[in-house]
């Protein structure tokens, strides 16, 4: 009993052994390789499969999925001999999973070293300046070499990136300091620049400024020049329609010699008026002066004794012609011989006080005049 139980505990174990060594199940992007006797026999696709017992085994697992390896920084020469330190990343993906497991032995190993020396081969042909600016070019050229050369290892590399180039300290140190003095030269350049922009500016501001006020000037002096035209031009027609108007109301008067006499006369005292006037001279002579206005002033050239002639009396605003009083005319007469005898008193007295504050010889005292006869009575202004 005890033999039959160890006996059946053994097949149950053979059968159990059995179905794990005759299923296997693989994940999702990954490809078991299946060999049977140390051959290959065939390639376990996702999911659930069936194998021989004791005859097949799964030999490798190979993912397929997109695959990122970094690289460990490497020290590369640059054509002007200067050591640079280099670190990068490959993406790649297993195409033919076969050929990756038998073709070579370690992929991940080849590719690292196949970049190491394409590296050096590609850095070799650029000097550092190149090497910092090119880095587009580079991966490029990489990844063409990794490319070809996985090919045949069922492997296809999709991406090469450079992720830091390191030249030394002192390189590093020398390149700051041409940078900055590049910098510091072009924000020279640039501030020298702006200011010669900005004088150029304000020269054609102050340029434009000074063409704007010649013009307004020109202008303004123009219209000023025309402006006092018009208005000597006004002026003149003014005046000459004032004295127009005056000329023709004196002739339409009708003055005489007395009037003008009068007129004479008046204008002797306002003579000594006034603070500016410091000395006065006034002749001796001027009593025999004054009896003789009357003729002196009728020899006056275009002055006749007697006004003659049809002259048209001004208008009034209100559009009507002044009326000349003829009965008037004797008081106005008489009232200007009053009038000429109290000037000629006043210019005797003025001279007689002007002669005392000289002291200069006394000249003989004008006699009073006679007393003038009654002019004859004006006759009537014609209308």
């Amino acid at each position: 009993m005890t033999a039959f139980l160890i006996v059946l505990a053994l097949v149950a174990l053979l059968v159990i052994v059995t179905l794990v060594k005759s299923v296997r199940v693989v994940q999702q992007q990954t490809v078991g390789i299946v060999e049977r006797f140390g051959k290959f026999k065939t390639g376990l696709q996702p999911g659930l499969n069936l194998l021989t017992p004791f005859v097949d085994k799964v030999r490798y697992t190979i993912d397929m999925r997109e695959q990122v390896v970094a690289f460990p920084p490497q020290g590369v020469i640059t054509e002007d001999n200067l050591m640079v330190s280099i670190d990068s990343v490959i993406y790649f993906q297993v195409n033919d999973p076969v050929r990756a497991t038998y073709e070579i032995s370690n992929y991940i190993q080849a590719i690292e070293q196949l970049t190491m020396t394409t590296l050096r081969n590609i850095i070799g042909g650029m000097d550092l300046e190149q090497t910092l600016t090119s880095r587009e070019e580079i991966n490029e050229k990489l990844r063409y070499v990794l490319d070809e050369a996985t090919g045949k290892w069922g492997i296809r590399v999709n991406r090469v990136e450079l992720r830091s180039i390191d030249p030394p300290p002192s390189i590093q140190d020398s390149m700051e300091k041409q940078m900055r003095a590049d910098r510091d030269k072009r924000a020279a350049i640039l501030t020298a620049e702006g200011m010669r922009q900005s004088a150029v500016l304000s020269a054609e501001g102050q340029k434009q400024s000074a063409i704007l006020t010649a013009e307004g000037d020109k202008q303004s002096r123009i219209l000023r020049a025309e402006a006092e035209r018009q208005a000597r031009i006004l002026k003149a027609q003014g005046e000459a329609q004032a004295i127009t108007t005056v000329f023709n109301a004196i002739h339409a008067g009708k003055p005489d010699q007395g009037l003008l006499a009068y007129q004479y006369l008046q204008m002797l005292p306002s003579i000594a008026q006034g603070d500016a006037n410091k000395l006065w001279i006034v002749p001796s002579e001027i009593g025999d002066a004054l009896k003789g206005l009357g003729s002196a002033v009728g020899q006056v050239a275009g002055i006749t004794q007697k006004a003659e002639g049809e002259w048209h009396a001004p208008e009034l605003s209100n559009g009507e012609v002044a009326e000349l009083d003829s009965s008037a005319a004797p008081a106005a007469v008489a009232e200007a011989d009053n009038a000429v005898r109290e000037a000629i008193a006043a210019a005797e007295s003025a001279a007689v006080s002007t002669r005392s504050q000289a002291a200069a010889p006394a000249t003989p005292s004008i006699p009073p005049p006679a007393p003038s006869q009654e002019p004859p009575a004006a006759e009537p202004p014609q209308r």
